[in-house]
C-alpha cells in the first residue's frame, strides 16, 4: 500500500471516528460504567465529560487510546516487514477492524490495554526491557483478564530460555492467585462454543477471521513462534475453552487477537511471493475478497445511524438498546416529563444521562 493513500485513508478514518463518537448516543454498557462503576474506565469517562460536553466528552480518551493503538502498531509493522509498503497496508487492516472502529467510539476496557500490550511486544522486541515491569504493573491493574497475558508471556519465556520475562511474568501470575483475581471460571457445558466464533467474526470480520484463525493454526504446526504470536494463540485458546463451559466477554481476550494482523499478512506474502505471477492469481483473489468483506464491514458500521431510521422495525435493529432510550428522552421531554420508571437497569441508567429520572413514588 502507498504512503499517499495510507495518509488518505487514515485521514478519512479519523473523520468518520469522530463523527461516530460524537453522535452516537449513550449504550446501555457505557451508561452503567459511567453511574455504577468506579474503575479506571468509569474514571475517563467522567474525566472527558467535565471538559467536554456531550457524546464526544464520554469518549474522548477512548479516541486517543484508539490512535495511540494505531501509532504503536504501525511502529511495531515497521520492524516486522522489510517493505514500507507492507507496513502501510498491516496497519491499515488494522485499524479496519471492526473491533478497532468500534472500541474506539464505544467506552470499553479493551482499547485501553490494546496500547499497553503493543507497547510491550514493541519494547520487547527493540531490546528496550526497562519499561516492560511498568506496563505488566499497568496491565495487571487495569484488566483482570490480563492473566491471558502474563500465562503467555511466562509460556514463552520458558520456552525461550528468557529468565527475567520468565520470572517477572510469574510473579505477577502469583499475584493474581493470590489476591483471587482475574477471569470467573464456572458453570457447566452450555453451548457457548459457537457463539464465541460469532464474537470473533464481529471483531475480525467474518472472512479475516477465518484466515486469523488458519494463521495461529498453521504456525502451531509448522512456523517460527514469536512474542506475538503466544499472546495471540493462548488468548484464542483459553476464549474457546472458556467458551465450553461459560458465556464469554470478548473484551477480555481481543486486545490480545487483535494484534495478530502482521502474521497473518507475513504469512499471506510468503505464501504468494514464493511463486510465479501465473500463479498468484487466486491468492490475489483471495486476498480481494477478504479485503472487501473487511471493508463491507466498516461500511456497515460507520453507516448503522443512517441504517436505523431506514429500517421498518427498529426493535428488531441491533441498536435499538441505544437509541430507544435517546429517543425517549427526547419525547419525554418535549412533552414536559422529567421521569420515567423502567425496571431495566442499565436503560435507567442510559435516561439518568438524559437527566430523565425515576419517578418518586
Amino acid at each position: 500500500m502507498k504512503k499517499q493513500y495510507f495518509l488518505l485513508a487514515t485521514f478519512f478514518y479519523a473523520i468518520a471516528i469522530f463523527y461516530l463518537a460524537a453522535t452516537t448516543p449513550i449504550s446501555p454498557h457505557e451508561a452503567k460504567i459511567l453511574y455504577a462503576s468506579q474503575d479506571i474506565v468509569s474514571a475517563f469517562m467522567k474525566l472527558g465529560k467535565s471538559f467536554i460536553p456531550g457524546f464526544f466528552g464520554l469518549r474522548v480518551f477512548f479516541i486517543l487510546f484508539g490512535f495511540v493503538s494505531i501509532l504503536f502498531f504501525y511502529e511495531f509493522s515497521r520492524r516486522y516487514f522489510s517493505k514500507r509498503e507492507d507496513a502501510y497496508l498491516s496497519t491499515f487492516i488494522f485499524m479496519l477492524l471492526p473491533g478497532i472502529v468500534t472500541g474506539s467510539t464505544l467506552v470499553n476496557v479493551a482499547i485501553i490495554v490494546l496500547p499497553l500490550v503493543l507497547l510491550f511486544v514493541l519494547l520487547y522486541e527493540k531490546n528496550h526491557l526497562v519499561l516492560l515491569p511498568f506496563i505488566m504493573l499497568a496491565l495487571f491493574f487495569v484488566h483482570e483478564a490480563s492473566i491471558i497475558f502474563f500465562i503467555a508471556v511466562l509460556i514463552y519465556g520458558v520456552i525461550h530460555k528468557d529468565t527475567k520475562l520468565s520470572i517477572s511474568s510469574g510473579a505477577f501470575l502469583i499475584a493474581f492467585i493470590y489476591l483471587a483475581k482475574g477471569i470467573e471460571i464456572g458453570g457447566r457445558p452450555s453451548g457457548h462454543f459457537a457463539e464465541i466464533f460469532g464474537l470473533y467474526a464481529a471483531v475480525f470480520s467474518p472472512l479475516v477471521f477465518l484466515y486469523f484463525f488458519y494463521t495461529m493454526y498453521r504456525i502451531l504446526l509448522r512456523e517460527n513462534k514469536t512474542l506475538l504470536w503466544y499472546i495471540s494463540f493462548t488468548a484464542l485458546a483459553f476464549s474457546l475453552i472458556l467458551s465450553i463451559r461459560q458465556r464469554v466477554s470478548i473484551t477480555d481476550f481481543a486486545p490480545y487477537v487483535m494484534i495478530a494482523i502482521p502474521l497473518m499478512l507475513d504469512l499471506y506474502n510468503r505464501s504468494v511471493r514464493v511463486r510465479l505471477p501465473e500463479f498468484q492469481k487466486r491468492y490475489n483473489l483471495g486476498f480481494k475478497v477478504v479485503m472487501s468483506s473487511l471493508v463491507l464491514s466498516v461500511f456497515i458500521i460507520f453507516l448503522y445511524q443512517a441504517m436505523f431510521y431506514v429500517v421498518k422495525d427498529p426493535k428488531t435493529y441491533f441498536s435499538n438498546s441505544i437509541y430507544r432510550p435517546y429517543f425517549l428522552a427526547k419525547e419525554l421531554k418535549a412533552k414536559g416529563i422529567d421521569c420515567k420508571d423502567t425496571s431495566n437497569e442499565r436503560e435507567r441508567y442510559q435516561l439518568q444521562y438524559y437527566n430523565i429520572l425515576p419517578c418518586t413514588k
